[in-house]
């Protein structure tokens, strides 16, 4: 009797911490289910994308207040932002007009964006003969023929902001900024590669570009660079689908096949 009192004094200590587990186990779950009211699942309020009867269009989403702008958005330059002005017959309107003063910081921030993203295409000169279009793309515009050269400055950040043909919108790449000074360094371009002696300030020695090259120990850099053989695909193209990058080439002349016909039988007699 003796050893069995021992026995269960000593497990008394196991027994008390049981116990306070349970009774705070049992008082956390009180609280717990006091605090699930559903009074706090439908109280009054309004969910996103859900009907409301508080409102007469019984909308939970309410419109925004006329002419009200978000914060960081209050685009008071039109045209800064859009490349166009209203016209006087109510149309978009370009115009060959920088929005702000260029200096050479921008010229040099339109070129460094230029070669990132757009000599790809339109090559370091502008000529639409970049390395992609030799690899198969479609040609790109050339900078430097009447019809670009006679497109006012801000046709080019238009199209830089909403894309052109096959060319996608650089807008998301290029903030507005970036863009007016990557079309002002097209313009800067242009007028480069059309430049004559004449254009050159008086005094200043004109170089041949062969000439430079030459001196600086590289003559093969005023030369055609010619691709590597593992670079392009050079599979005879198919007219009647198209060259590389385009749609089929003559839609509105498409291949006829007419088979041939069987002469006439001879006439019986």
């Amino acid at each position: 009797m003796r050893k069995q009192l021992s026995v269960l004094s000593s497990q008394l200590p196991a027994f008390g911490a049981l116990r306070r587990g349970i009774l705070f186990t049992g008082a956390f779950a009180v609280v717990f289910v006091a605090g699930c009211r559903q009074d706090m699942q439908n109280q009054p309020k309004l969910i996103p994308q859900r009907g409301s009867e508080m409102f007469a269009d019984h909308r939970g989403a309410r419109p925004q207040v006329a002419n009200t702008v978000a914060r960081g958005q209050l685009r008071e330059d039109s045209y800064f932002y859009t490349g166009v002005v209203q016209g006087a017959n109510g149309y978009r309107e370009e115009k060959d007009l920088m929005p702000f003063p260029v200096t050479m910081e921008v010229l040099n921030r339109g070129q460094e964006r230029f070669n990132v993203y757009c000599t790809p295409c339109h090559s370091r000169v502008g000529n639409g003969l970049g390395e992609i279009v030799q690899r198969g793309y479609k040609p790109a515009a050339n900078f430097h023929d009447q019809v670009r050269l006679a497109q006012p400055v801000s046709h080019y950040f238009y199209v830089m902001t909403h894309g052109y043909g096959a060319m996608p919108d650089y807008s998301a790449q290029l903030t507005p900024a970036d863009r007016w000074a990557v079309a002002a360094y097209i313009r800067a371009l242009q007028l480069s590669q059309a430049a004559t002696a004449k254009d050159v300030p008086a005094g200043t020695q004109v170089r041949n570009l062969k000439d430079v090259a030459t001196g600086e120990g590289h003559p093969e850099y005023a030369q055609p660079w010619p691709l590597p053989e593992t670079g392009i695909q050079a599979y005879k193209p198919i007219a009647s689908q198209g060259t590389p990058g385009m749609a089929p080439a003559y839609p509105a002349d498409p291949a006829l096949s007419i088979p041939v016909s069987k002469p006439a039988p001879a006439a019986q007699k």
